[in-house]
């Protein structure tokens, strides 16, 4: 059997990856495909999280044992299989790659493919340049502003009054908010 999953980004609107391979793989398979389809480093802590239909996250993968509580569940990218853990089509997925920001790809297993076999990861769409692996705190900036510049001005009024706020400015805000994952672009 062969899943096929789907890679975005929030941080780059023209970013697509589409990553085909077995089910019996394990996520750490899925984690090297990851790295080699945007040419990222492999020296970075990374994780995967199952999420609801909200994209919260349910269940970590991480890449090296946490010594979590024995409470919970505990899953080793190394030693967890796909087809464990993966059993619906459309299943939501986060790959935290910057564990420092917990900048991420949205994912999902777009579709499964049984009776077919993939014998190695295989990246079988490619659209557009991934954000950067990581980013330095010391370069971040907020349009060209180094952000201890911008003093205590920046943050307006610590006074306000709630019934001052104009709601109408907030219609539709939150309209596409509820699915991070617009497959519509591509």
């Amino acid at each position: 059997m062969v899943f096929r999953f789907l890679l975005i980004s929030d941080e780059t609107d023209d970013f697509l990856r589409e990553i085909k391979m077995n089910a019996e793989a394990t996520f750490l398979d899925l984690h090297h495909a990851i790295l080699d389809a945007v040419n990222y480093t492999k020296d970075q802590m990374t994780s995967f999280f199952i999420c609801d239909d909200d994209w919260s996250k349910r269940t970590e993968i991480t890449l090296v044992d946490m010594d979590r509580s024995f409470e919970e569940d505990s899953y080793i990218m190394e030693n967890t299989r796909l087809e464990e853990l993966l059993k619906d089509e459309q299943q939501k997925l986060l790959y935290v790659f910057d564990y420092m920001t917990e900048r991420a790809f949205f994912m999902k297993l777009r579709e499964i493919i049984p009776g077919q076999n993939q014998p190695e990861p295989v990246c079988s769409k490619s659209v557009g340049v991934p954000p950067p692996q990581t980013v330095d705190f010391d370069e971040v900036d907020l349009k060209g502003t180094p952000i201890d510049t911008l003093g205590e001005d920046f943050y307006g009024d610590s006074e306000y009054n709630l019934d001052e706020l104009d709601t109408d400015g907030f219609e539709g805000l939150n309209d596409n908010m509820d699915n991070p994952f617009d497959e519509e672009r591509f």
